[in-house]
């Protein structure tokens, strides 16, 4: 199962809206023959890809996968099928699949066609590796993280404004694999006017994650790097109120835009799961950092931390006002990891996911 679970993780920032799986084939003696791993959406699943290396030495023998296989039809046929059309004589099985078209039924087919089925070999390490898939079957919006570069007194700028750059070049090149694990990169509209993001991955990822301006106004620069869609995707998420100059210049240029009725955070991630969007990564000011907080939708924290004072009042900070009136009233935030990059720290945080009933999302 761990060997599984490695093979799972390359597939890492390729599979949306479908989970990250790896399967491997065990023969009757138990040698490996056969092991695979979900590349993209529409691409074979991990079971289906092991088999085909396995071929006839599977008869007889076992398949580990990290999630339950499915029972349905979507861009490829239910693996369930290729399982037992293989001869195998057990499945072990790391975790459920949350989706409700299977969520417990991919087993029970399974076992009603006369093989083994051993269920929760790693589960807590499994539903880690796709915490993003099941937080956004769970919630309807994909999870959330916010990162963001610092000095030691707490600043993200001068006062002036200058900001690039705090963090070292280490860090940098660590938010580039970082953002390569996340399906879009969501901005406010100040950061566009303030930094001029490229917001890539630097060839870390094919294709790049989708690049997201979040402005109500579509108060935007007509000279900025997101323009450019060379490589990277850019959508412009704007409310009612945007006037119809600034939207027909969009159109002009070429820039998909997403008009919201309520143009809040919350309404974006439900609009970016639709678009199969496990997990996004806010790079955005303090205002529109504390909005995502507020309205759940940031369940990961990522702070760098630079060995810099920088000072100034009032001070330019991550996260603008959160409505506290008690520090108790702050959520509680479990550290993952500490980590040192270059002369840089990055602290790495998670809360727990809100509690929400399944929604029919489809898998692909």
């Amino acid at each position: 199962m761990r060997r599984a679970l490695q093979l799972a993780s390359l597939g890492r920032g390729g599979t949306s809206p479908n989970p990250l799986v790896g399967a491997v084939v065990l023969d009757a003696a138990g040698q490996l023959v056969g092991e695979g791993f979900h590349k993209r959406a529409g691409s074979p699943h991990a079971e289906v890809v092991a088999l085909r290396q396995a071929g006839e030495r599977a008869r007889g023998g076992t398949v580990v996968v990290t999630l339950e296989p499915c029972c349905h039809h979507g861009r490829t046929p239910p693996c369930c099928d290729a399982v037992i059309a293989a001869g195998l004589k057990r499945v072990v099985v790391a975790m459920a699949d949350p989706d409700p078209r299977v969520c417990g039924e991919g087993v029970a087919r399974l076992r009603r066609a006369g093989l083994e089925v051993i269920e929760g070999v790693a589960r807590a390490e499994a539903t880690q590796l796709n915490r993003a898939f099941v937080h956004r079957v769970h919630t309807g919006r994909p999870l959330g993280i916010l990162k963001w570069a610092m000095s030691l007194d707490g600043r993200t700028a001068l006062p002036n404004g200058e900001s690039q750059w705090i963090s070292s070049q280490n860090a940098r090149e660590w938010v580039h694999h970082l953002r390569a694990t996340c399906d879009a990169v969501i901005v406010g509209g100040g950061t566009v006017r303030a930094d001029d993001p490229l917001l890539t991955s630097r060839g870390r990822r094919h294709p790049e994650p989708l690049r997201v301006v979040l402005s109500r106004g579509l108060n935007l620069p007509k000279a900025a790097r997101l323009w450019d869609q060379d490589g990277a995707a850019t959508l412009v998420a704007h409310g009612p109120e945007a006037p119809l100059d600034r939207r027909l210049w969009l159109d002009a240029i070429g820039v998909e835009r997403l008009e919201m009725g309520v143009c809040e955070p919350a309404s974006l991630l439900e609009a970016l799961a639709q678009r199969g969007c496990n997990q996004v990564l806010w790079e955005c000011g303090p205002e529109l950092a504390a909005a995502a907080l507020r309205q759940l939708c940031v369940q990961e924290l990522a702070a760098v931390v630079a060995p810099k004072l920088l000072g100034g009042l009032p001070a330019r900070t991550p996260v603008g006002e959160l409505g506290l009136s008690r520090i108790e009233s702050d959520p509680s935030w479990t550290e993952d990891t500490v980590r040192r990059l270059g002369v840089d720290l990055v602290w790495t945080l998670s809360r727990a996911s809100p509690s929400g009933t399944p929604r029919d999302r489809p898998r692909p």
